[in-house]
C-alpha cells in the first residue's frame, strides 16, 4: 500500500499545481479582459486571480469533503418511502401538495 503512495502522491501534487495554474490564468485573463473595459476596474496579477478562486470556493462552494450530499439524502428518503404503508404515502403526498404544489400522481380527474 505504501508503494502506491509514492506514485500517487507526486501525481496528485502535479495535478493540483496544474489545476491551480490553469484556472488562475483563466481567471486572470478573463478579469483583465472584461473588468477594466466594462467597469473601469484595475487589472489583476496571477496571485490575485488565485485568491479570487479561493474566495469564491469559500463563499459559494464551501469545503465539503465530498460532492453530492443530496445523493445520500435521496437514498435515505427512498428507503423511508419503501417502508411506508400506502396510507402513509398518501398522507405524505397530501401534506406535500399543501406546501410544494403538485407532488406525486394525482388521484383527481384533470379539469376539462
Amino acid at each position: 500500500m505504501k508503494r502506491h503512495w509514492f506514485v500517487r502522491g507526486p501525481k496528485f501534487v502535479l495535478f493540483a499545481v496544474l489545476f491551480v495554474t490553469v484556472f488562475g490564468l483563466v481567471v486572470m485573463r478573463l478579469w483583465n479582459w472584461l473588468m477594466p473595459a466594462l467597469f473601469g476596474w484595475h487589472s489583476i496579477n496571477f496571485w490575485q486571480a488565485v485568491g479570487i478562486l479561493v474566495l469564491s470556493k469559500i463563499l459559494f462552494g464551501g469545503f465539503r469533503g465530498y460532492p453530492g450530499r443530496h445523493v445520500q439524502w435521496r437514498r435515505r428518503m427512498m428507503e423511508r418511502w419503501e417502508h411506508m404503508t400506502p396510507e402513509e404515502r398518501e398522507k405524505f403526498r397530501q401534506g406535500m401538495r399543501g406546501h410544494c404544489g403538485r407532488f406525486g400522481a394525482s388521484t383527481a380527474e384533470p379539469k376539462a
